[in-house]
């Protein structure tokens, strides 16, 4: 059982991080400052380091948490999905659309976080990947289980993208590739993680054009369908077949 101190303290981080993310989505990641935080937590700014040793710790608490978020997001979503669509929403691309809109939605629901975690380096903070790293990969390896599963049951297409290559990919590309492949649990091929990263990397580019602004501020004038017209067609450029 947790003394009373230590309670104390976990609510004391817990205030600390929900104004980090106050101050991240008033100001922006690079203004972020222990003092701030500590002047709005009421404390004297000497304190917060008992906490937190630094800025850049925070910066690191905060993307940890915000990969977290976006994950459980992810899983929340694949859970209700299977829990409604029945055998329909176990396949392949019904999955992994599934992952990409919740992606959208959690990034558009939060966009200072996926700017913080997706956006412009802060400068001078490198993010520490023992610490963020865990947690930083948790979609892009659900996808990846999601398309060797698909792959597995014959739902994807073997001549769209990586898969579709003849001749073996050179090292040390491929060994990196096999690496990545066996954190899913299984054997997968190195073009397959190609497939998957080349999946991910255009999701991520997707989502960003829309946070950021960077198709206007209503996109078509019908952003969720034009969402789903990218979305649709990232499934089919790694091989995710209709049916």
């Amino acid at each position: 059982m947790s003394t009373p101190r230590e309670l104390a303290r976990i609510r004391t981080m817990a205030e600390i991080t929900r104004l980090g993310w106050q101050h991240v989505e008033s100001d922006g990641a690079a203004a972020l400052s222990l003092r701030a935080v500590a002047r709005d937590l009421g404390i004297v700014s000497s304190a917060i380091y008992r906490y937190v040793p630094s800025r850049d710790d925070l910066l690191t608490m905060l993307i940890a948490e915000g990969y977290r978020d976006l994950a459980d997001a992810v899983e929340a979503a694949l859970a209700a999905r299977e829990a409604t669509a029945g055998p329909a929403g176990a396949r392949g691309r019904a999955q992994w659309l599934t992952v990409s809109h919740a992606v959208r939605d959690w990034a558009r629901r939060r966009p200072a976080a996926w700017a913080l975690l997706y956006g412009s380096p802060v400068p001078g903070y490198s993010a520490p990947p023992e610490e963020t790293t865990p947690q930083g990969t948790r979609v892009v390896l659900r996808l990846g289980a999601i398309l060797a599963d698909a792959a597995t049951r014959g739902e994807v297409d073997a001549r769209i993208g990586p898969l579709a290559v003849d001749t073996p990919l050179a090292e040390p590309l491929a060994g990196s590739l096999r690496a990545i492949g066996g954190e899913l649990g299984q054997d997968v091929p190195p073009a397959a993680v190609a497939q998957v990263i080349l999946g991910w990397t255009s999701l991520l580019g997707a989502v960003s054009s829309e946070v950021f602004g960077q198709l206007g501020r209503d996109p078509f004038g019908d952003p969720d369908a034009f969402a789903a017209l990218q979305l649709a067609a990232i499934a089919d450029a790694v091989g995710l077949r209709e049916s």
